[in-house]
């Protein structure tokens, strides 16, 4: 409790009009706090549904394997589950100008600056955006199911990921506990395609280890949902370009409105085309099918521009993730701009 206080504290030390937002953001995680309960004794108690109880012990099962074999930060990580009563644990708010590619930033005590406005509330996410769409921004609402409180606390498991299949569960707390390693305020994109990168190494050696009798399946739908998650991002980042272009065009703006639409409009076809060879997989057809602008296609970059970077760093260290570490956390003792260079230098 004196740790919260002493966040709480250091969070009201903002800006008069930012009261309230830290207000939720303060109430909101204590709310969950209140809410958890001993995973250990969860699985212990005949009480529980057996559902839920054979997920929590396939949580124990992937902090033991994070812990010994790929060397994350585990401590009381995850140790905890907590049911929140709704699908996501917060929305993220996103805005960027209605002819720029120009995210709008925020900046915090502990995350620096990024690219969204986190809040515990969805009708408050959509009052904050409804407020800069009324500025005339482009503006997204993003559902989230889990994050990281990066070592401030002991984060649990939340209702929100629970029923996900075994290696999506692995996949995301090995994602999590990599922000534990390290985490640069303000650079999103290094953090999250590092994230990213753990996540992926992390997964295919578990699902390795599991020794189950459809492991093999795993990895290969794995390696098949990483493909089309890459080909869906490279797509969207193929047309960032184009969206460029047409505002730096000059042209006035209604005519620019409406080839702004004829993009989305092409977007989403080719969409179509790209998923016909997914066999089934429709992961990103929600996101196609609402409203595309500026906002939205910001969110796409942020997880894996760095990723073929930070994978040939952990190509070079012999696929050894200590190693790997202990590179990453040299690398993020330079500059913005060094690091920027030198990822450069690796994967443009």
């Amino acid at each position: 409790m004196v740790r919260i206080l002493v966040v709480c504290l250091s969070l009201m030390l903002t800006a008069c009009e930012s009261v309230s937002f830290y207000t939720q953001a303060i109430r909101g995680q204590i709310a969950i706090f209140s809410k958890r309960e001993d995973i250990a004794d969860l699985v212990a108690d005949p009480a529980t549904d057996p559902v839920l109880k054979q997920q929590l012990e396939t949580i124990l099962d992937i902090r033991t394997f994070a812990e010994s074999e790929l060397s994350l930060p585990v401590s009381k990580n995850f140790s905890t589950y907590a049911d929140i009563g709704r699908p996501y644990v917060v929305w993220n708010v996103f805005a960027a100008p209605e002819f720029s590619l120009s995210s709008r930033q925020w900046c915090y005590p502990v995350a620096g600056c990024v690219s969204y406005r986190g809040y515990f509330a969805e009708e408050d996410a959509r009052a904050y955006a409804d407020d800069l769409a009324d500025e005339g921004l482009d503006v997204y609402v993003g559902g989230v199911a889990a994050y990281s409180t990066l070592g401030w606390f002991s984060d649990p498991v939340l209702n929100t990921v629970i029923r996900r299949d075994r290696y999506r569960l692995a996949a995301l707390i090995f994602h999590e506990l990599a922000h534990q390693v390290v985490y640069i305020p303000g650079d999103t994109e290094f953090n999250e395609s590092f994230a990213t990168t753990v996540e992926l190494e992390g997964l295919k050696l578990w699902l390795d280890a599991t020794g189950e009798d459809d492991a093999e399946e795993r990895v290969a739908q794995a390696s098949r949902e990483k493909q089309y998650q890459q080909q869906f991002v490279g797509l969207v980042q193929a047309y960032l370009p184009r969206f460029a272009a047409l505002y730096e065009s000059g042209v006035d703006e209604a005519a620019m409105r409406r080839e702004k639409q004829q993009l989305v409009s092409d977007l989403r076809e080719e969409y179509q085309g790209l998923k016909a060879d997914w066999d089934g997989f429709d992961a990103y057809d929600n996101w196609f099918a609402t409203d595309i602008n500026n906002a939205k296609l910001n969110t796409v970059a942020t997880y894996f521009n760095r990723v073929p970077a930070f994978e040939q760093i952990l190509a070079e260290s012999g696929n050894d993730l200590t190693v790997f570490f202990q590179r990453i956390e040299a690398l993020a003792a330079l500059s913005k701009e060094e690091r920027k260079s030198y990822l450069d230098g690796l994967a443009p």
